[in-house]
C-alpha cells in the first residue's frame, strides 16, 4: 500500500494519506464541509456522503466553498 495518494484538487496536485475521505480532505484545506460543494471525477458528491466517500489514487476533485456576505 502506498504511503500517500496523489490527487488533483482544483487543478493542483495534492497528496493525502490512504483511507482519507472527502471530508478529511476538506478539513485539511481548512474548509467547513457544510459550506462546500465537491465534484469527484466529474460527479457531484452529495454533502451527506463526504465522510463516507474514501479517496483513491488519481482522483480529480473540484471544491467550491461558499462565502457569506451582505
Amino acid at each position: 500500500m502506498a504511503d500517500e495518494l496523489l490527487l488533483t484538487v482544483n487543478g493542483e496536485p495534492r497528496r493525502i494519506a490512504p483511507g482519507s475521505s472527502i471530508a478529511d480532505l476538506v478539513a485539511s484545506l481548512g474548509l467547513d464541509p457544510k459550506k462546500v460543494a465537491v465534484e469527484r471525477n466529474a460527479e457531484i458528491a452529495p454533502r451527506s456522503t463526504l465522510a463516507e466517500v474514501i479517496l483513491a489514487d488519481g482522483d480529480v476533485l473540484e471544491i467550491v466553498h461558499f462565502v457569506g456576505g451582505g
